[in-house]
């Protein structure tokens, strides 16, 4: 059985960005990430459980790594992605103004360096802001560029 997560994808019509789309993503948290910039960057999202409601485990998942519940909004699923991991992850996006005052992720224990025994508390996300789409291909995961291939089927739809 593969592992599911579960993600929303904000987006925001924005005639001054190039394409006039932006989309919010984060950046990954933690040592590993630190330094890199591109494909280092997700949309926020989170494992869920067996019979558990994958709308509501990207509420939950949202709201735990923004540090605020995602904003009211018509959400609409984008589809199911296969990541090169093999987890299946479900989409919900929407378009929808976030702003909040600050990113405050939860965290999660990392031995750092690997096989040092030395363990650390690394927020999952580190920041996250509105990003023109075109930026967005060159930041985030490989995974999840068919996501924002979704996003402009539904929207030229």
């Amino acid at each position: 059985m593969p592992v599911r997560s579960a993600g929303i994808l904000l987006y925001r019509r924005a005639p001054a960005a190039p394409g006039g789309l932006e989309v919010w993503i984060a950046h990954m948290g933690g040592p590993f990430w630190a330094r890199k910039d591109e494909r280092a960057w997700s949309i926020p999202k989170g494992e869920y459980a067996e019979g558990e409601d994958p709308f509501e485990a990207a509420l939950r998942e949202f709201a735990e790594e923004m540090g605020s519940p995602a904003p009211q909004a018509d959400y609409v699923p984008l589809g199911e992605f296969r990541q090169p991991s093999g987890k299946l992850l479900a989409v919900f996006a929407a378009e929808a103004e976030f702003a909040p005052d600050r990113i405050a992720s939860n965290t999660f224990p990392l031995e750092w360096p690997k096989g040092s025994g030395r363990m650390l508390e690394v927020p999952e996300t580190d920041r996250a802001e509105w990003l023109p789409e075109a930026v967005a291909r060159v930041k985030l995961v490989r995974g999840q560029i068919p996501i924002l291939d979704a996003l402009a089927q539904l929207l030229a739809g």
